[in-house]
């Protein structure tokens, strides 16, 4: 049971609009409510200023709705307007004051601490959302989360959040990108840990920078996308190769437009093709496996191909 949250808010009462916040939970909502093969993931709820508006009591309410028991995952993901003090963040709702500016991030996580979700994503698309996390009540910046929090922000405390021309914000498009497949791992999981890797090489050094902080022991999948390798594929690699450093020696045979033809070398070779591609595996001595096939030489496992040997001989595959 997984539950997600995605609050955008475009305008507001009192504050300048903005022109992405509603685009990007629209185009978010059905990347985390399917995977790639079309099965069900999260049950979102959306809530945007188009759809009855997002104010501070609504979103409350929301909250702990979604961060109630009985749920795996709880996702919340907010595109707005966000203040931040260097030790905590607020997200502003859309019938915000300059006094009370809508819901201070401490609070989530006050009623995340009290949650009995064991694993609760929160992914903040605002300015100044990487003050999340901090304890206002020390005045510092460090960050205190239960165990099973992570906290995706998609600038530093000091930061504004970049909107695009498009009409959607820079950080959302990235995640989308990485939702979509850009994260995924060879088993073709995309978690939050893979996200932030993905985030953290789309933004140059001068741009705004993505933060993550977080407390996990497991890293629950966000999303399911086509593998890189099948499954079945996989777990042949320990029979392919039966320790971890062998070559495994190659031949023409095993190239499909070279003779002699033979239909089981052909379909290993396909299968050492899909591993190459998902670097798990590499020619020795030649550029390609063509190469390595036609000149009879060999091919070996990269160091990510080990570790994927690993798992398997674990049976964890």
């Amino acid at each position: 049971m997984n539950r997600a949250l995605l609050i955008g808010i475009d305008h507001y009462d009192r504050f300048t609009s903005l022109d992405g916040c509603v685009n990007d939970v629209d185009a978010l909502e059905p990347l985390l409510s399917r995977n790639d093969d079309s099965s069900p993931n999260f049950d979102c709820q959306k809530r945007t200023s188009v759809t009855g508006g997002v104010t501070r009591d609504a979103l409350i309410g929301d909250l702990d709705a979604l961060l109630a028991g009985g749920a795996d995952v709880a996702l919340l993901y907010f595109a707005g307007h966000g203040m931040g003090s260097g030790t905590d963040a607020a997200l502003v709702t859309q019938d915000a004051t300059s006094a009370t500016l809508g819901i201070a991030f401490s609070e989530v996580l006050a009623k995340v601490a009290g949650s009995s979700v064991r694993e609760v994503v929160l992914i903040l698309d605002c300015c100044f959302s990487g003050a999340a996390g901090g304890i206002p009540q020390l005045a510092s910046s460090a960050a205190a989360l239960r165990d099973g929090v992570s906290i995706l922000a998609a600038s530093r405390d000091d930061q504004v959040a970049a909107e695009t021309g498009s009409g959607h914000g820079l950080f959302s498009i990235f995640l989308c990108g990485a939702l979509e497949g850009g994260a995924a791992d060879v088993l073709g999981k995309v978690t939050v840990a893979g996200l932030y890797a993905y985030l953290d090489e789309s933004f140059g050094a001068w741009a705004q920078r993505p933060a993550f902080k977080a407390n996990v022991d497991h890293l629950h999948g966000l999303r399911s996308c086509t593998p890189a390798v099948p499954l079945t594929e996989l777990r042949q690699i320990c029979e392919l190769f039966p320790d971890a450093g062998d070559l495994f020696p190659l031949d023409p045979s095993y190239e499909p437009d070279a003779e002699p033809r033979d239909a089981e070398h052909e379909r290993v070779f396909s299968t050492l093709q899909r591993y190459r591609a998902a670097k798990l595996l590499q020619p020795v001595d030649a550029d390609h496996m063509y190469f390595a096939a036609m000149e009879s030489k060999a091919c070996r496992l990269t160091p990510l191909g080990r570790h994927y040997w690993e798992v398997a001989k674990d049976g964890r595959l």
